[in-house]
């Protein structure tokens, strides 16, 4: 499990827009990764529907946000749209990033295999990792008010 101070991991991955995105495209500004279970599931939708509705919140704290889960780059796009969400949502389809970030559930609901764990980290500038919380049930939602108490000590 990654903790506070230890350097995040770097990964490049494809955005809904079919892009390669990298963490290392960031260095300069605070991150907020939230790693979320599934597009179109209800928690899922409310959690970064959450962070549109504040996005000026995370923009005066010069911060960035970036969405990840298993989803395909097309299943992203199409919630992405449908969600107007203002903020890169990445495809970790082949799972590599939710492992290496330790937000990875070996089997899911309905036995589904390797699903991200939701999960909130914040990245620093530097790369380092500033907050980490990673979350056991899919029903919960990452403490939006210790994330931006974390990026206004920053």
């Amino acid at each position: 499990m990654l903790t506070t101070g230890q350097i995040a991991p770097e990964f490049t991955l494809f955005s809904s827009d079919k892009k390669e995105v990298s963490l290392a495209d960031f260095k300069g500004k605070n991150v907020v990764i939230l790693f979320f279970p599934m597009a179109f599931t209800s928690v899922c939708t409310a959690e970064l529907c959450e962070m549109r509705d504040n996005i000026n919140v995370y923009s005066n704290l010069n911060a960035e946000i970036l969405g990840i889960s298993v989803d395909s780059p097309f299943t992203l796009a199409k919630f992405k749209e449908e969600q107007n969400l203002p903020f890169p949502l990445l495809s970790d389809f082949n799972k590599e990033v939710s492992q290496a970030y330790g937000t990875y559930y070996e089997t899911f609901v309905m036995n589904l295999k390797g699903v991200s764990k939701r999960s909130a980290f914040v990245v620093d500038k530097d790369g380092n990792i500033q907050y980490a919380e990673v979350l056991e049930s899919a029903g919960d939602v990452p403490n939006f008010q210790a994330v931006q108490e974390t990026l206004k000590g920053m």
